[in-house]
């Protein structure tokens, strides 16, 4: 799977309005990761035909109010059969004293709405750029489709 960011669609959003504040080109994607503890009152949406593979439409990254974990958030496209695979690998892959991971299957859409913490995945480091957290979460969530697609 080859992540290619050269078409993409950013926003960075009002958490809680989720109004648009600014959309933002692709060199935006070179911002450090620290963006987000900067202003705690952003999300950072960003959406690609490249995120296909890893059967989703969109990536949304955040620093939590609470527990200040940067947080990536996605609705991932697959039945709701698979929750047990799901649950098992977030809990085997996702490392550290609290992990506050969550997922919800939404029949509506046909999909898991799923958070995970960045920094428990194996990689995470707070001065990575906003495209290091892409590629991160896109090869955790392709090992996740992998297993999925294995059973």
């Amino acid at each position: 799977m080859t992540l290619n960011l050269s078409e993409v669609y950013i926003e960075r959003c009002d958490k809680d309005s989720e109004e648009v504040i600014a959309q933002e080109q692709a060199a935006f994607l070179n911002t450090s990761l620290t963006h987000l503890k900067q202003h705690m009152n952003e999300f950072v949406y960003i959406e690609s035909n490249s995120f296909e593979p890893i059967k989703t439409d969109s990536l949304s990254f955040e620093v939590d109010d609470v527990f200040k974990t940067y947080m990536v958030l996605l609705g991932l496209k697959v039945q709701k059969k698979h929750a047990p695979i799901i649950k098992a690998y977030l809990e085997e892959n996702l490392h550290g004293e609290e992990i506050y991971s969550s997922m919800m299957f939404s029949g509506e859409d046909g999909l898991w709405d799923i958070n995970i913490p960045l920094d428990n995945m194996d990689g995470f480091r707070e001065e990575m750029t906003i495209q290091d957290a892409i590629s991160l979460t896109y090869s955790f969530v392709g090992q996740l489709v992998n297993a999925i697609e294995q059973q």
